[in-house]
C-alpha cells in the first residue's frame, strides 16, 4: 500500500495493461501530486495523474506502439499504447516541463489508493482565464466495509 499523502520523490516502474508500453519515472512530488482533471478530454478517460519531470520519464520499451492524442490548443500531448489503448502519460498544458502519469499503470498502484484526489479545472484553463479557480473540486473513494 502507498503513502498517498506522501510528497517524498519516488521512482516508480510500470506500463500499459498488455505489456508492451513499459516505463520507469520519478514522481518528483511523490504521491502527493495526485489530481484529476475536469476538461472535457480527461473527465471521460478519468485517470488519476501524478507529477514526473520531463527528464525523470524514460521509456523502457513500445516506442513503436505508443500512439499520441492532441486536441483543441495542441498543448498536451496524451500518450497511449495503441494495442491495448491505455492511456499511460501526457505531456501537461498547464505545465509543459512535466508529464502526468497515470496511476493506474504504475506496477502495485491503484486509483483508490487515492481516498482524496484533487480536481484541476480544465474546463476553464488556468492558461486560457487566468482568474480561474484552479481546484474545483475533491474526488473521494471510501472503501465499504
Amino acid at each position: 500500500m502507498i503513502d498517498a499523502h506522501s510528497s517524498e520523490p519516488v521512482t516508480v516502474e510500470g506500463g500499459c495493461h498488455c505489456g508492451s508500453v513499459r516505463y520507469r519515472a520519478l514522481l518528483s512530488e511523490g504521491y502527493a501530486s495526485a489530481r484529476r482533471c475536469d476538461c472535457s478530454y480527461c473527465a471521460m478517460r478519468g485517470a488519476v495523474a501524478l507529477s514526473v519531470p520531463l527528464d525523470g520519464f524514460e521509456l523502457l520499451s513500445g516506442d513503436e506502439v505508443l500512439a499520441t492524442y492532441i486536441f483543441n490548443t495542441g498543448s498536451a500531448q496524451h500518450h497511449f499504447c495503441s494495442r491495448c489503448g491505455i492511456y499511460t502519460h501526457h505531456r501537461r498544458r498547464s505545465n509543459p516541463d512535466q508529464f502526468g502519469l497515470n496511476a493506474a499503470t504504475i506496477d502495485g498502484v491503484s486509483p483508490f489508493d487515492f481516498p482524496d484526489v484533487a480536481v484541476l479545472n480544465g474546463r476553464e484553463h488556468p492558461r486560457d482565464n487566468p482568474d480561474s479557480k484552479p481546484v474545483v473540486g475533491t474526488l473521494s473513494f471510501r472503501r465499504a466495509d
